[in-house]
């Protein structure tokens, strides 16, 4: 394994983790976890799990972000802000 790009990858994984949880649109919000799930992805396949990266892949970079986004469209804003 190149730990430069392990550390590279924690990196990005931990701003994305923060970032998610900074952000105060939820749309935003949903968009940068599914980036979260791509670079866990990422992370797992460098690691050597390619099923459990396949599994993140498609069920939380996939599948999680489209439904989130799905159930944010669905819902209406109560306050201006």
């Amino acid at each position: 394994m190149i730990w430069q790009l392990d550390l590279i990858l924690l990196l990005l994984v931990l701003i994305t983790g923060i970032a998610a949880l900074s952000v105060r649109d939820l749309l935003s919000s949903a968009i940068i976890l599914g980036a979260y799930s791509f670079l866990m992805c990422l992370l797992w396949t460098e690691m050597g799990a390619v099923d459990v990266a396949f599994t993140e892949a498609t069920v939380g970079a996939g599948v999680s972000t489209v439904f989130f986004v799905a159930a944010i469209y669905h819902t209406t804003r109560r306050t201006k802000d």
